[in-house]
């Protein structure tokens, strides 16, 4: 009994599922939290679907900006389907952010730059809700950053990690009988990301081009600044001044 009010492993006063939850990355629990949500509420009929979808005409015309960020949060009426979507959607996209360090930094600017291109892409498709394919996005990375492992789907197919967003794909097909346009978007973001972040990197000396600028990075890790050194009163630096001017440059890139 101890051991569960310690929530497993001596952390008092959390439970098994509360500390399940705390234990994920933060974009990646607060996504979840956002996408349960979303259809908890609409389940209840505080909010509707219609407040909740992504329309160019509607966010920029009726200024209605919010529908930039919710329309990533709803995934369906509460049934097996959305617990499926969940499954994914957090399973994935926490092996990918704990991959990446747990950096909210790194794993924040991955999601703003698919969000984007997703949203770009959206109009042209009529696609009104972006979660599924924003997650299906993070799956092909994940698939491609992890060659090698081996999965199943549903106990009856096993394969290499890459094939898994067709496996899904195929699954979506079947069971909704329309080609999922959403999750097909998913897959061309996604190999966008992996080339720039995976595949050009080495054939271009290390130059990646899709990695967070600096200012990103410090509107997220909050990195002090160098400190400059004081000079004499003569207006030189000392010795010591001149030295920690050298070693400056190359202690920030560290």
């Amino acid at each position: 009994m101890a051991n569960v009010l310690a929530g497993g492993d001596g952390m008092m006063g959390q439970f098994p599922l509360e500390q399940w939850f705390f234990e994920m990355p933060v974009c990646t629990r607060w996504w979840m939290t956002a996408a349960l949500s979303a259809s908890v509420l609409v389940q209840c009929r505080i909010i509707t679907p219609f407040q909740l979808f992504y329309s160019f005409r509607t966010v920029f015309y009726r200024s209605q900006y919010w529908r930039l960020i919710t329309t990533f949060f709803y995934f369906g009426p509460l049934n097996l389907d959305l617990l499926y979507h969940i499954f994914f959607l957090q399973r994935y996209s926490r092996l990918l952010e704990e991959s990446s360090g747990r950096s909210p930094a790194h794993f924040s600017w991955l999601l703003t730059f698919a969000s984007t291109l997703l949203l770009c892409m959206a109009p042209m498709l009529s696609m009104a809700f972006l979660g599924t394919a924003l997650s299906s996005t993070l799956i092909y990375i994940w698939s491609r950053k992890n060659p090698d492992t081996m999965l199943s789907f549903l106990g009856l197919v096993v394969f290499r990690a890459p094939y898994l967003p067709w496996v899904l794909l195929c699954f979506s097909l079947i069971m909704h009988g329309t080609v999922p346009k959403d999750e097909m978007c998913g897959i061309v973001v996604g190999h966008i990301w992996y080339f720039f972040n995976d595949v050009y990197p080495p054939l271009h000396g290390g130059h990646s081009p899709l990695d967070p600028p600096a200012w990103w990075l410090r509107l997220f890790e909050r990195r002090p600044g160098p400190m400059e050194e004081p000079a004499d009163d003569d207006g030189v630096p000392d010795q010591a001044g001149e030295h920690a001017d050298t070693i400056g440059p190359e202690v920030a890139a560290q």
